[in-house]
């Protein structure tokens, strides 16, 4: 038992070692016939200077002393945060998740798995994450006024209608997220899509969305307007 322990445990080290080198050496993505490196974007300058209490801990998280460049400013009074979980089967993940995600699964197998932006087209057209498709939250949502968009959502996610009823055998396993943990699209989305019937353990949350994406200086993409 202590050496399957032990061996659980190395897997898990190698596991998140090779999470940890993806925001080092990126994560390289064709779109729009452009290659596009999905990375952290950090000047040298911000990476080696000592992060001290006093330079972080201030009124506004960082002292006047630490460069510009370094620097974000967010809006985060906005919304209501959201618990860690959306529940017991549906996983939460992270930037590196994300990233390995995109790597070694949608680059892989686009057929299989997608990477969706909930929100509104204007907010995904003013910057997403490289390899994101736009379903907006309510279009998920099985609305006899705006049936259109809905089986238009499903074809996206490989969801066949069969005698009036979807077939989800070949649904994608999909990353949903939205502005962050203040953000309720994403949950409205997955809400609609257990509601149709699509399986949980496909489902996977990005709960800190675009605001979390940013403030760790990821590369963010603008579609192109015809997107």
């Amino acid at each position: 038992m202590r050496i399957l322990i032990l061996f659980a445990m190395l897997n898990f080290s190698v596991f998140a070692s090779n999470l940890q080198m993806l925001q080092i050496s990126g994560v390289k993505a064709n779109i729009d016939n452009k290659q596009i490196i999905i990375e952290r974007e950090i000047p040298s300058e911000c990476i080696e200077f000592g992060m001290v209490p006093e330079l972080f801990w201030s009124e506004d998280f960082a002292s006047k002393k630490v460069s510009s460049k370094c620097k974000k400013s967010f809006i985060t009074t906005k919304g209501v945060v959201l618990p860690i979980k959306y529940n017991e089967n549906i996983k939460t993940i992270g930037e590196l998740e994300v990233l390995d995600f995109i790597k070694n699964r949608l680059l892989k197998e686009p057929q299989k798995y997608a990477l969706i932006d909930v929100r509104r087209e204007s907010w995904f057209k003013l910057g997403t994450i490289p390899t994101a498709i736009n379903i907006p939250f309510d279009e998920f949502e099985k609305d006899e006024f705006f049936m259109d968009l809905f089986e238009n959502s499903m074809k996206k996610l490989n969801v066949k209608k069969i005698n009036d009823k979807y077939s989800f055998k070949d649904a994608k396993q999909v990353v949903i997220f939205c502005n962050g943990a203040w953000c309720k699209q994403s949950f409205y989305a997955i809400n609609n899509l257990i509601k149709i019937g699509y399986p949980q353990e496909k489902i996977l949350w990005y709960r800190g969305g675009i605001h979390s994406w940013n403030s760790m200086s990821f590369t963010l993409y603008k579609p192109k307007s015809n997107d």
